[in-house]
């Protein structure tokens, strides 16, 4: 399986419509609960990627829960159509309300959430119990990114069997879990460009 191109469609969007519920309810529980935090050490980090773009943690997102007993990194990348300059910097503002469709997806552990690159590129770098879990995620989020996103921009990458701090401090474990080398620059855009260390 090539995890950056799609093995299965996009959620139907009766799917996803069911999918983002159960997360917004499920957000809510975890609100409730006081599980959600927005850690602060990270934000402002810089990484630069193998395809020459850099970008910067502007916001963190985790969730408290038990042991991560199946890791999975899952990144995600998107440019969106109209969004530029000023814009930007609402967008990044506003985005924050997007928290419940995510948050309370089944696995999900935390988000960095990346500023748009030189490219105008987003980034979403995540961690999750369950490589198929941060899958299914994937597929939803691409039917809704797909309303407000450039085309052919939207793509997304699942590590199984690593930790997204291990992943982002030794990028080449992303081939001892079978992802494929870039062929191009521009295949390389989830791909660190060096070790970024001590995220915690």
């Amino acid at each position: 399986m090539n995890p950056e191109r799609l093995p299965k469609p996009p959620a139907e969007p009766w799917q996803t419509v069911k999918y983002l519920t159960r997360s917004v309810d499920g957000t809510g529980v975890l609100l409730a609960q006081r599980r959600v935090h927005l850690p602060r050490q990270n934000v402002g980090r810089r990484m630069p990627f193998t395809d020459g773009s850099e970008a910067a943690v502007y916001r963190e997102t985790v969730v408290d829960r038990g042991p991560t007993r199946h890791p999975a990194v899952l990144l995600v990348r998107f440019r969106l159509v109209v969004v530029r300059g000023r814009g930007d910097a609402l967008f990044r503002a506003e985005s924050i309300l997007n928290t419940p469709l995510f948050v309370g997806f089944p696995g999900y552990v935390s988000k960095l959430w990346l500023t748009n690159d030189e490219n105008g590129v987003y980034r979403g770098i995540y961690e999750w119990d369950g490589p198929v879990r941060a899958e299914n995620y994937a597929r939803t989020l691409w039917r809704v990114l797909a309303l407000v996103s450039v085309r052919g921009s939207i793509r997304y990458r699942v590590l199984p069997g690593i930790r997204r701090d291990d992943f982002l401090a030794n990028p080449v474990l992303a081939t001892d879990a079978g992802a494929p080398a870039p062929r191009t620059a521009g295949d390389a855009w989830w791909l660190p460009a060096q070790p970024v260390r001590a995220l915690r």
